[in-house]
């Protein structure tokens, strides 16, 4: 259940923090359904930064904030920022990266995913979604633990999600793109305990990632090539990073 360990004085005070006023952002709901409430750890950590990269882009594009220039499997497809700069300032970094020039999918994801991390984690913590909480070890020394109250949105999203992966409903454009992240990032089989993992589970969340979700979801077409653009382009780096390190 460790976050991260370092040293505070034992009179820290603890500044009172103070909730969001906008929606979560799909990066902060994909981040915390990764996030496991009996360890505290988050699935996928090593390769994280993609993952929540794709999330931004899958939400500039189902704004229509960043368009696709589809141009074939040699030449390889490219993002456009479109419209006006978004407000919210991830979402913002990411369409002013593409306002200097259109992008690859997975430069963008290098570029703006190793950001997002903290500030996103610190931002469930601010709705309430994540408690952190900081708990002595040894001396002066301090341990960070990432706990998930009940009284958080996450058993709410995983259970959309399970309906979908186990169950065979049809899901709505968030749950299917954030079915497509998490199984991009390659921990959905650490969710076995809500979500039992499986071969069928697998193969339903291999459709998600290429944006087939059903007849219902055919009005979202910009929403599913985004998503099957940025989570392949997300995909592909996380196989690449885990087979990397394991040479």
């Amino acid at each position: 259940m460790t976050d991260a360990a370092h040293a505070h004085p034992d009179d820290d005070a603890a500044t009172p923090a103070v909730a969001p006023t906008t929606d979560p952002l799909l990066a902060e709901d994909v981040l915390l359904v990764l996030l496991d409430p009996a360890s505290g750890t988050i699935g996928g950590e090593g390769t994280l930064f993609y993952v929540l990269g794709g999330a931004v882009l899958v939400e500039l594009g189902s704004t229509g904030a960043v368009t696709v220039e589809e141009r074939g499997a040699l030449r390889g497809d490219l993002l456009h920022a479109s419209g006006d700069c978004p407000a919210d300032e991830h979402l913002q970094r990411a369409w002013q990266y593409l306002a200097e020039k259109p992008r690859a999918a997975q430069t963008v994801l290098a570029a703006v995913g190793p950001h997002l991390r903290e500030p996103l984690l610190e931002r469930l913590v601010q709705r309430g979604d994540v408690v952190r909480e900081t708990r002595k070890v040894l001396g002066p020394i301090r341990r960070t633990v990432l706990e998930v109250p009940d009284t958080s949105r996450r058993a709410e999203l995983v259970a959309r999600l399970r309906a979908v992966l186990v169950d065979g409903v049809e899901p709505d454009p968030r749950t299917g793109a954030i079915g497509a992240l998490v199984a991009a990032s390659g921990a959905l089989p650490t969710l076995d305990r809500e979500i039992p993992w499986g071969s069928a589970v697998a193969n339903r969340a291999e459709e998600l990632k290429r944006g087939d979700w059903g007849a219902s979801a055919a009005a979202e077409a910009v929403t599913r090539t985004m998503i099957a653009i940025t989570v392949g382009a997300a995909a592909a780096a996380v196989s690449a990073a885990t087979a990397a390190s394991q040479r």
